[in-house]
C-alpha cells in the first residue's frame, strides 16, 4: 500500500522532456500566469487529462442512453461548472474541448491579478502567500486555490493587512466612477 508519510506525484512530467515548441508554449505560460515552475502547469494539464479521460470514457455509455453515465456526466458537469470552467448543462463535448487555460484562469492567484488587487500575476502570488488576501473571510495563502464561481467576489484585501488601507503606497489605485458622474 505504501507509506502514508510519502506523498506520491499528482502529476504527470511530459514524456519528451526537451521538445523546443512544448517548452515554448509552456513558458509563455507560466510567464502568463505568474506561475512558480513549471511544475505547477504540469499538475494543471494533469487534472485536466484526468477529466477529459473521464468524459471520454463516459461517451460510449451516454450514446446507449446508460443512465448511470448520465448521472456521472452530471457530476462531472456540476463540479466544473461549480468553478465556473463550464455552464451546468455541459455535455461530455464541452469537457474535451477544454484547454489548460481554463483551468488555469480559476486559481486565486489569477484572479486576484484580475480583480485588479494587484499589479503584475507574481505580485498577487506574493500578496496570497504573505497573507494578504481573503476569501469568504478566511485567509488563504495558496496561489494554487481553485476559487469556485459562488467565492469570487468574496476576494479582497485581509482586514489586518496594511493593504486593506486605500492610502498604502502599493496597492493598486481603482478607478473612481462616482467621483466622474458628481
Amino acid at each position: 500500500m505504501g507509506d502514508p508519510r510519502k506523498i506520491r506525484k499528482k502529476y504527470e512530467t511530459p514524456r519528451h522532456p526537451y521538445e523546443g515548441q512544448r517548452i515554448k508554449e509552456e513558458n509563455k505560460l507560466v510567464r502568463k500566469y505568474g506561475l512558480k515552475n513549471k511544475r505547477e502547469l504540469w499538475k494543471a494539464q494533469s487534472e485536466l487529462r484526468k477529466f477529459r479521460a473521464n468524459a471520454r470514457d463516459l461517451q460510449g455509455s451516454l450514446r446507449s442512453g446508460d443512465p448511470e453515465a448520465q448521472r456521472l456526466m452530471r457530476q462531472i458537469a456540476g463540479k466544473l461548472a461549480r468553478y465556473g470552467i463550464l455552464s451546468e448543462n455541459a455535455t461530455a463535448d464541452d469537457i474535451l474541448a477544454l484547454n489548460v487555460e481554463s483551468l488555469l484562469d480559476r486559481r486565486l492567484q489569477t484572479i486576484v491579478f484580475l480583480k485588479g488587487l494587484a499589479k503584475t500575476p507574481r505580485m498577487a502570488r506574493q500578496l496570497i502567500v504573505h497573507g494578504h488576501i481573503v476569501v469568504n473571510g478566511r485567509k488563504v495563502t495558496i496561489p494554487s486555490y481553485r476559487v469556485m464561481k459562488s467565492e469570487e467576489d468574496t476576494i479582497g484585501y485581509a482586514p489586518d493587512s496594511p493593504f486593506a488601507n486605500e492610502l498604502h503606497p502599493m496597492r493598486v489605485q481603482q478607478p473612481q466612477e462616482n467621483q466622474e458622474a458628481s
